[in-house]
């Protein structure tokens, strides 16, 4: 079944994706501040989902390099977030590249066909590929594991805007000791109350937030962003601190606690 997956997949000209849908996120902890993923009650916790039958955990996969990290939920057909470093934006122009699937997820996942005849609800990426080194990286972000529904306007407009907010940030406040930018970033969403197609969430709010050390001012440096995902979006809190959004997180989520960088970054 799955080398017939993948035959289709070359037919059509996608190119290959190996498997990449793991036990653990140790096996691509690199995309973690001290290689610690995010802990969130009842779903991620010492690297492992909590329910492996709905959340899978993906090492994404591009032409034989792992990319970045994706924990996705399979009921609601979204990621949950995904996870990356940030190294500088590569000098590329950005590609238009077709979504793909992963394999492994069959079934349990989003499909193109369910995006299609909408022209409110765009394929809305969290590792967006503005934010990637080089063109193989941004070609990776171009998979259904790391889209959710996203209403145009705000993708095209305020997130838009804050994602190159962030990259501005990121490359004046995060250099490492060897005077290089480096940022861990985190990008979720909140999974709202309707569906896409009948099938896929349509997420109540997108976040993301960085954390790095800044060099040159000996401290660690953080920002945090949430937004409703709507036409007219707003701010889910004011300010933009880690803190407003893990206590957000928390509320929304009904959680007792989620930390999404490890202690250095509170």
């Amino acid at each position: 079944m799955y080398l017939s997956i993948v035959s289709a997949l070359l037919l059509f000209g996608f190119p290959f994706i190996k498997t990449d849908v793991v036990d653990s996120f140790s096996k691509c902890s690199q995309f973690f501040l001290e290689g610690k993923p995010p802990v969130i009650p009842d779903i991620l916790k010492d690297s492992a989902a909590q329910n492996s039958n709905r959340y899978k955990l993906i090492c994404q996969q591009y032409q034989n390099a792992v990319r970045f990290a994706t924990l996705y939920d399979t009921t609601n057909k979204i990621p949950t977030f995904s996870a990356y470093k940030y190294t500088g934006k590569g000098n590329f122009t950005k590609p238009h590249s077709r979504f793909r699937i992963e394999p492994e997820l069959k079934d349990d996942q989003a499909k193109n066909s369910d995006y299609r005849n909408n022209i409110q609800m765009t394929r809305g990426h969290l590792f967006p590929s503005g934010h990637a080194v080089d063109l193989d990286t941004a070609k990776s972000t171009f998979t259904l594991t790391n889209a959710v529904p996203q209403e145009k306007t705000f993708n095209e407009v305020t997130w838009n805007q804050k994602k190159n907010n962030f990259k501005t940030h990121m490359d004046n406040n995060c250099i490492n000791v060897n005077n290089k930018v480096e940022a861990y970033v985190v990008t979720g969403v909140i999974p709202g109350d309707k569906k896409l197609n009948d099938k896929v969430n349509i997420p109540s709010h997108m976040w993301m937030a960085y954390c790095c050390y800044n060099k040159n001012t000996g401290l660690w440096d953080t920002k945090a962003y949430c937004g409703t995902n709507e036409e007219k979006s707003t701010a889910a809190f004011n300010g933009e601190s880690l803190a407003a959004l893990q206590n957000f997180l928390k509320e929304k989520l009904k959680k007792n606690n989620v930390q999404l960088f490890s202690n250095k970054c509170k």
